[in-house]
């Protein structure tokens, strides 16, 4: 895979509005930093005309809902989208509680998103699959995740990923499979809402979405997969630190290098 996306985002350092849950907003924040982004952490329902309006992107997680947040969800979606910047929707847990379930709903009812991304559990809900969850966890299932992306893509009208062991990004025809995984993304708390995060930053690059949210992706599992190269299983505090590192020094020269892709 052939860009200089890094190179570009670096170069542009986008401001990011991130509406992002209580577990992982310092990490977040952190990893959008060592990309070269500016992160504004912001839920505060009095802020959400003016920093959409001056941000390059949005993002919404969903992970620590309150009521007071949804509402600031709302208004936020609402103004990215009358000042056309793109909004990432993070469905963190959406099959766990009825409340996220009628949150997300909502979300997608009133705001154009121009991606969703999530786990295989979370994606799976959104297109009304059978799937085993466990709390905010991927939990397990047997569905074909390419046709799920598909579906979903086609149902919402943006691009979908699907975030695990292989990456799964659809704009409702074509079906990207990043084969980067590592065994220690899930070991630890905010991976796939930093993932979130980033597509958010890459996709206030001029492109086409499906083609950045493979960049993002694809940048994301590569940095992962060289740290763990010099890492065992049960060393996930180095991970969490060695990632915020790899994500600062990669280049688009080592993403080529790594990528593993293949299309359905």
């Amino acid at each position: 895979m052939q860009s200089n996306n890094l190179q570009k985002l670096r170069e542009n350092s986008p401001l990011i509005h991130n509406i992002t849950n209580i577990v992982v907003a310092n990490y977040t924040a952190n990893g959008l930093l060592s990309l070269g982004c500016s992160p504004i952490m912001s839920n505060a329902i009095e802020e959400m005309d003016e920093i959409p309006a001056m941000s390059q992107a949005l993002v919404i997680n969903i992970g620590t809902l309150t009521s007071q947040t949804v509402k600031s969800m709302r208004k936020a979606g609402i103004s990215a989208n009358k000042n056309k910047i793109p909004v990432v929707l993070d469905p963190v847990g959406v099959g766990a509680t009825t409340f996220r379930q009628e949150t997300v709903k909502t979300l997608l009812n009133e705001i154009k998103f121009d991606l969703i991304r999530g786990n295989a559990g979370e994606i799976a809900h959104l297109a009304q699959v059978n799937w085993n969850v466990k709390g905010v966890d991927v939990g397990t299932g047997k569905a074909d995740l390419s046709q799920i992306a598909k579906d979903v893509s086609l149902k919402y009208n943006c691009i979908v990923s699907i975030s695990g062991e292989i990456d799964y990004i659809s704009d409702g025809k074509k079906v990207a499979k990043i084969n980067n995984g590592t065994t220690l993304f899930p070991k630890i708390t905010g991976s796939g809402c930093l993932l979130s995060a980033v597509c958010g930053a890459f996709l206030t690059l001029d492109e086409n979405n499906f083609d950045l949210t493979l960049s993002a992706c694809t940048s994301y599992a590569v940095a992962g997969q060289i740290v763990k190269e010099n890492l065992n299983d049960n060393q996930t505090g180095q991970f969490y630190v060695g990632l915020l590192d790899s994500l600062a020094k990669i280049d688009d020269e080592t993403v080529q290098k790594y990528a593993k892709i293949s299309f359905d």
